[in-house]
């Protein structure tokens, strides 16, 4: 992308920074990691093991994993919760780039693991990988191919620790691009694949984006909104897209519930890693420094990519959608979604959603997991003897 000549380069990573955290549901979440007034770092230290205890797997067949795991020579982090070890595995591929969800899962993941074994992964360039690793060492590893390269080698690892031979593979926004890449190249190892706000193409999602804010803004006359989008017209248009437009257009995807439905912010979301049992103050701090790190470095793969042009799976696919969700439109998804052959589609749709589903409506999402997607799952694995 390429910005206005009167802008300078750091202002330009600054406003794309705003930009990508924005679309891809807070890869950086600056504003929201900020300590609120009247808070200190002793209080939220001193309500996470309030948390822990609670959280505790103490099942006799349960696991509970938080460890440094070497993909293709870099150490990187995962948790690995379940109440049955037996239950199918789920891999959760976080949005972003940046946006790690291991810290941020703590308020709806335990009902998932009564029925899943539940994998959260730090990307490189992410939250704990990239502290522990350092800024260098995950640098290397910040491209498609060679991120998909490593979910293939954590699918590998976690199905051979825990004996099953397919595991549920759960791309989230950003996380989809990755998370598809990697299930086209071993849907041996993928039992059922679930996207929720996916990401799928920039382009069309862009002026997707542009389409639907325009008509909220002219049915709420909202005339302030009118004259800032009318502005940036024709957007995204040909060619780059300036820096300046894509924050004009972020800024009333937020406003108006479409990252968060009914919501003009996600400080719920942003904040919940504050609490979590398994991320402290430095390791909040990673993940804005993964998104100031990722969000450049991969956003040229980004732009490349077009996965609409996925015209079959060998595994069943889920869609998880929300209604409300202006961050990634359906309306990008479901066409390409009506032509895709597959063993077994379906979309599921949030109705009181928008790009953060799971967080947003956790009881339904549970259901949603258990009653469509764990059959197939168990199905994938049903050749394995009991263990």
């Amino acid at each position: 992308m390429s910005t206005p000549t009167r802008t300078s380069r750091p202002d330009r990573l600054r406003a794309l920074r705003l930009a990508l955290a924005l679309w891809v549901a807070g890869a950086l979440g600056a504003p929201a990691q900020a300590q609120a007034p009247g808070t200190s770092e002793a209080h939220y230290s001193a309500v996470r093991p309030m948390i822990a205890d609670m959280q505790k797997v103490v099942t006799p067949n349960g696991i509970e994993v938080n460890e440094a795991v070497t993909l293709n020579g870099l150490p990187q982090w995962i948790s690995i919760r379940g109440a049955d070890r037996r239950n199918p595995i789920l891999i959760y591929v976080h949005g972003g780039p940046g946006a790690t969800e291991m810290g941020r899962s703590w308020p709806y993941q335990r009902g998932w693991e009564d029925y899943f074994t539940v994998v959260q992964w730090d990307q490189p360039g992410s939250g704990k990988t990239l502290r522990s690793g350092g800024e260098a060492a995950n640098r290397a590893h910040l491209s498609r191919a060679r991120m998909a390269e490593d979910l293939v080698a954590l699918i590998e690892r976690v199905s051979a620790r825990l004996g099953a031979r397919k595991v549920v593979l759960l791309g989230h926004s950003w996380g989809n691009l990755i998370g598809l890449d990697a299930a086209m190249r071993r849907p041996d190892l993928i039992s059922a694949y679930v996207g929720v706000g996916p990401l799928f193409s920039l382009r069309p999602n862009e002026a997707a984006q542009y389409r639907a804010l325009l008509t909220i803004a002219t049915e709420r006359k909202d005339d302030a909104a009118l004259a800032e989008l009318r502005a940036i017209a024709p957007y995204p248009g040909e060619g780059d897209i300036p820096f300046d437009k894509i924050n004009v257009v972020r800024k009333w995807v937020m406003a108006y519930g479409g990252l968060a439905a009914y919501r003009d912010n996600a400080d719920f979301y942003f904040r919940a890693a504050r609490l979590s049992p398994y991320y402290d103050l430095a390791d909040r701090q990673a993940i804005d420094q993964g998104g100031q790190l990722s969000v450049p470095a991969l956003l040229p793969d980004m732009i490349a990519t077009d996965h609409r042009s996925i015209a079959a799976s060998k595994f069943p696919m889920f869609m998880f959608l929300g209604r409300h969700d202006i961050t990634t439109p359906a309306s990008v998804i479901e066409p390409w979604f009506a032509k895709l052959r597959a063993p077994h589609k379906e979309i599921v749709w949030f109705e009181n959603s928008a790009h953060l589903a799971p967080h947003e409506e956790p009881g339904k999402f549970l259901i949603g997991l258990v009653e469509t997607v764990r059959p197939w799952a168990v199905k994938g694995n049903a050749a394995v003897p009991a263990r």
